[in-house]
């Protein structure tokens, strides 16, 4: 893998670690939800559920709209493209495929190997 895809896959882990965070994109997914129906469902102060929302999205996982009749009422969404990114960003390094044998460069079984070719040379 390059170097910008070990970033991009760092960027969506710090985004999804924290389990709170996983709680509210569940409930998200679940349809649309309102930042007080967030709060409500998981137990969480509003400060800590907006710092959780603010990160989601930050990142572009999550999408908002204001109530167009009371600002203070947020509607939350998910954004389907940014969730197929991550699902791919997780799908391409935690591919099986990617599983390589393991090359004997160091350890004993090495140093028995180049013995054994020292050996051989000087036959």
């Amino acid at each position: 893998m390059e170097q910008s895809s070990f970033s991009n896959l760092a960027r969506w882990l710090k985004v999804v670690y924290e389990p709170k965070r996983l709680l509210l994109l569940e409930k998200i997914i679940e349809g649309v939800q309102c930042n007080c129906e967030l709060g409500d469902a998981l137990q969480m102060a509003p400060n800590l559920t907006s710092h959780h929302l603010g990160v989601l999205r930050e990142s572009g996982l999550v999408d908002a709209v204001r109530d167009p009749n009371d600002a203070r009422w947020i509607y939350y969404s998910i954004n389907l493209a940014a969730m197929e990114e991550l699902k791919q960003v997780f799908s391409d390094f935690f591919n099986a495929e990617r599983i390589q044998p393991r090359r004997l460069t160091c350890g004993p079984q090495t140093a028995a190997e180049r013995h054994a070719d020292l050996l051989n040379l000087e036959k």
